[in-house]
């Protein structure tokens, strides 16, 4: 199982996806650290390593491991969403800038949602979804977009005030606001977010706060010529 917790059924894969996506998250790392942040036995994550570092999937440099360049160059070549994610960055540092909290992209895969992209809060307590996580669509604020716009069993009050929020459901202490983002053919390509601690955002985030997500949402689109 992966470290995101998706599971493919296909053992060493699920593990060495876990492996490259402890490093994604959280940078190089020793061996120990690994093993630690990924829950695997020791020789299971050094022949993991091993097998990716003579794929130049990881990198071993000083007695740490970390992403190879390989991934730089096949992720070149994803042009599915590339043009949604190139319309995006600006457009979440903006919402992270002025809300003060972390914001991220999410578009659909199956019975999940992938964060495609981020604008991580600089300092302060912080709710950092690296790129790459997957995430359930049965939590979360993004999980209720995707839901409601999908015609599957979306609180009908997410469709009608066009945003959705949620305190505590994905992770203790997180509360997040979403809205929907349109392509040019009026389907949902994907949901805007910004999250941060309960403690900054309150128990109604979407008072605060969804304005200015539906805002970079319509922001979005228009870069996108929706």
């Amino acid at each position: 199982m992966g470290k995101d917790g998706a599971s493919s059924g296909v053992g060493v894969l699920d593990k060495s996806v876990g492996v490259l996506a402890f490093l994604s998250a959280e940078g190089p790392a020793s061996l120990a650290e690994v093993v630690e942040g990924t829950g695997l036995p020791r020789p299971t994550a050094y022949r993991l390593l091993s097998a990716l570092e003579a794929h130049h999937l990881v990198a071993r440099r000083g007695g740490r491991y970390a992403l190879g360049l390989r991934l730089l160059g096949w992720g070149n070549r994803v042009d599915s969403g590339a043009g949604l994610v190139e319309a995006a960055r600006p457009v979440l540092e903006g919402l992270r800038d002025a809300s003060g909290e972390s914001s991220q992209l999410y578009v659909r895969e199956g019975k999940d949602r992938v964060c495609v992209a981020a604008a991580e809060r600089a300092s302060g307590l912080r709710d950092t979804v690296p790129v790459g996580a997957v995430l359930p669509l049965a939590l979360g604020s993004a999980g209720k977009v995707f839901r409601g716009w999908d015609g599957e069993d979306g609180p009908e009050e997410v469709r009608r005030r066009g945003w959705a929020e949620s305190v505590a459901e994905r992770e203790r202490g997180v509360a997040s606001v979403s809205a929907p983002v349109f392509g040019a053919d009026g389907v949902l390509a994907a949901a805007v977010s910004v999250s941060g601690p309960v403690s900054r955002l309150g128990e109604s985030p979407g008072g605060r706060l969804s304005g200015r997500v539906v805002e970079a949402a319509r922001e979005i689109e228009e870069k996108l010529g929706s």
